[in-house]
């Protein structure tokens, strides 16, 4: 082992979570060094939030924990220790000033994730962390339930390190292009870890037939899209949607993608409803029409529609509910306007898949929690190994909560590190 080779801290993954990790062990002069297998840190933080990076959300820990579901309880330390005001402080502290939007959804001013990832990586070079690009861990050196470095490759050599304790922050399997190919999982495995069903969550969501199709690019604003599982209502969010050439995606598409997906492992029949009238009920709704089709009464059906749909959604409307588009709205029957009326209610598409993981906004499942002390994220099972993000089975809707739960994690484990040394 060559002496340059020995380390207090090594963290094991370049994004958000390693970097916060790397940067917090590094801060009281304790020797860190930080590995990433692809050429610069950052990959996929480089185009999250469609480049404009939604950092974290100015929710309360309890509200966070609750869209984090059953498992939200967990990461109640790692957010008590870092939370929202304290990564608005760092990058604020390193030049990026950040704004809240729709939804309490906290961006950065510049609108640029490329500048949040320079930044976090300017922070970190402070610390003095070492930083080694190009280089993939294929085994975490564990002796006597205790962990003693890692071993690396880089062009087929091979180089070990050796450290007192090892942060594991590789991500999930989402965006490979990025680096996130899964590797953690299969380190943690071979270290003696349970490692929780893998698939995606957040999303898009594949349909049956061609009306998804037919309305590809049309985004939908302020409906309500409500996940039917076996015929049974199982969840709904308002906001925004979007068609695409497979079937369905946007904000709340991706947020109820999770159960969805469940729901199609378990070889359930699978629904999404869309209503794109939500802010009145069924009876207030029918009252307006009834209005609409005594004011305009002259009209045919096909003019009418077009104060109620955008256009790419008129001829799909007029084939679902089976009104003849040149039908004078005078005679256009009681039925038919329920007609009408339930489809504008329920417009109904059959999820017949879900898009490839490697698509996933985040990856669900991963390392078994139970086997992670909360309190300081270090296993339960190897003394000095330390977990953080995604690789971990923890995943939430969007909103900056995945995001915020890598930083947290990642600032955790850092510190939890330097208390073990």
């Amino acid at each position: 082992m060559k002496p340059n080779n020995k380390y207090h801290v090594i963290v094991i993954g370049g994004g958000p979570a390693g970097i916060l990790a790397a940067g917090q062990a590094a801060m009281h002069g304790n020797k860190v060094l930080l590995l990433e297998k692809m050429e610069r840190l950052g990959r996929k933080l480089r185009i999250t939030g469609k480049g404009r990076c939604n950092l974290t959300n100015d929710a309360s820990i309890d509200e966070f924990i609750h869209h984090f579901g059953k498992n939200g309880r967990f990461l109640k330390p790692a957010f008590y220790s870092f939370f929202v005001n304290d990564i608005r402080d760092l990058l604020s502290k390193n030049g990026i000033s950040t704004i809240v939007e729709r939804g309490n959804r906290v961006f950065p001013e510049c609108e640029s994730a490329p500048m949040v990832t320079e930044a976090l990586i300017r922070w970190l070079e402070k610390t003095d962390c070492q930083i080694k690009t190009g280089l993939s861990v294929t085994k975490l050196d564990v002796q006597d339930n205790k962990i003693t470095g890692v071993e690396c490759v880089r062009s087929n050599e091979k180089e070990h390190f050796s450290a007192d304790a090892v942060i594991l922050c590789t991500g999930g399997r989402s965006y490979p292009r990025t680096g996130s190919t899964g590797d953690g999982y299969r380190l943690a495995r071979d270290a003696g870890h349970k490692i929780l069903n893998i698939r995606p969550a957040l999303i898009p969501l594949e349909t049956a037939g061609n009306n998804a199709q037919r309305l590809q690019g049309l985004s939908l604003k302020n409906v309500t899209a409500s996940l039917w599982v076996n015929e049974k209502k199982q969840a709904e969010e308002f906001g925004e949607m979007l068609f695409a050439h497979f079937g369905l995606t946007g904000p709340i598409i991706l947020t109820l993608s999770r159960q969805a997906v469940d729901a199609l492992n378990q070889k359930s029949v699978v629904e999404i409803s869309i209503d794109l009238k939500p802010a009145l009920d069924y009876q207030k709704f029918d009252a307006r029409l009834l209005r609409d089709f005594s004011e305009h009464s002259k009209q045919q059906f096909q003019t009418i529609l077009k104060s109620l749909l955008p256009s790419s959604l008129i001829p799909v409307c007029i084939d679902l509910t089976g009104i003849p588009p040149d039908k004078i709205v005078s005679s256009i029957t009681v039925k038919e306007r329920q007609t009408l009326r339930n489809w504008l209610k329920d417009f109904r598409f059959t999820i017949s898949g879900y898009r490839p993981i490697e698509e996933a906004i985040i990856t669900a499942g991963g390392i078994d929690i139970k086997e992670i002390q909360s309190k300081t994220m270090e296993s339960r099972l190897v003394s000095g190994l330390f977990f953080a993000g995604e690789v971990i089975d923890i995943d939430a809707d969007t909103g900056g909560y995945n995001l915020q739960a890598a930083f947290s994690t990642g600032f955790l484990a850092g510190i939890s590190a330097n208390k073990k040394l």
